[in-house]
């Protein structure tokens, strides 16, 4: 029963878990907070499907069993082992083992891509920015490139680069060219990358499963509003705002058609109006429940264990 009740409790949380994330206000207020319960939430769904694989696995055939239970009593074997098991431990185990290999291929697939766009853009880099006579490889991070297109973006790598382009250095006064660059750099110390290849992986491994696919909205959605909040905290809101207003201003974001920035003007309108953050014990209390979300599927396969030993 407790592989069922391990894959019960998955499906539970992934939900479960999205709905009230989605009713919550607290998230835009908290991006970083959010960002670490969403983690807890989706590994917590994993773990519920690794830990019921294994039982199952164990149940089913007898050398997993020795592996898994090695140094383990009789009475504890006896407690996760039926006498007879039946056929659905061992398509239970080979279904999700498939899902779990799966998954593998899937974030191996997104990470491949993620650095054949980043070669592509190095040498684009490479060739829209040569070295100067003396300058060494990798000596600088920062990377003025020609463009009548006001942008700045970071480039992950060895070394990682911060790119601005010359437009954005002439239209951007002051320190709303700093608040773009802290906001930058916000992404690239927190490893905000990782999470969208994780959350796309998933999404694309997995797309009927609609708790992958809010996962990966809401990667792309709270990641940037953490980094908002990075620049905010050294050069002020309004700063920061002006800077996005005038960065995206000519690619039609603030206008009635949507377009594939239509979160920006809800960015903005958060700097403008900051919402007043939680309570430091409201964010603690928040952090520590969210790391009790993957406890509880542990705690469940230990029950039968626990019980056989008295």
């Amino acid at each position: 029963m407790v592989p069922a009740v391990l894959l019960l409790l998955g499906a539970l949380t992934a939900v479960v878990a999205p709905r009230l994330l989605a009713r919550a206000e607290w998230p835009d207020r908290e991006p970083v907070v959010a960002l670490w319960v969403w983690q807890c939430v989706v590994a917590a769904v994993l773990l519920c499907c690794a830990l019921s694989m294994t039982l199952s696995a164990a149940a089913a055939w007898e050398a997993v069993r020795g592996h898994v239970f090695a140094p383990a009593p009789r009475p504890v074997v006896k407690a996760y082992v039926p006498a007879a098991p039946g056929p659905w431990a061992a398509v239970t185990a080979v279904a999700l083992a498939c899902g779990g290999v799966w998954s593998a291929v899937m974030l191996v697939r997104e990470v491949a891509r993620a650095q054949a766009r980043r070669r592509r853009r190095r040498a684009e880099l490479r060739l829209r920015a040569p070295l100067l006579p003396g300058e060494e490889p990798g000596a600088g991070r920062l990377v003025v490139l020609e463009g009548e297109r006001p942008d700045a973006w970071w480039l992950p790598g060895t070394p990682p680069r911060l790119v601005v382009t010359t437009a954005a250095l002439r239209r951007l006064r002051g320190h709303r060219l700093d608040a773009v660059l802290a906001h930058e750099q916000g992404h690239a110390q927190a490893r905000h990358d990782w999470l969208l290849h994780c959350s796309a992986a998933l999404a694309a491994g997995f797309p009927q499963v609609p708790v992958f696919a809010a996962f990966r909205d809401e990667m792309h959605r709270l990641v940037e509003l953490a980094a908002d909040d990075v620049a905010s905290r050294r050069f002020g809101r309004l700063t920061t705002a002006l800077a996005l207003v005038e960065l995206n201003e000519d690619r039609g974001v603030f206008g009635p058609a949507p377009t594939p920035h239509a979160h920006l003007p809800q960015r903005v309108h958060r700097l403008l109006t900051p919402p007043h953050r939680l309570p430091v014990l409201r964010r603690l209390q928040l952090t520590a429940a969210a790391a009790l979300v993957p406890v509880l599927p542990v705690l469940v396969a230990l029950v039968p264990g626990l019980r056989a030993l008295g």
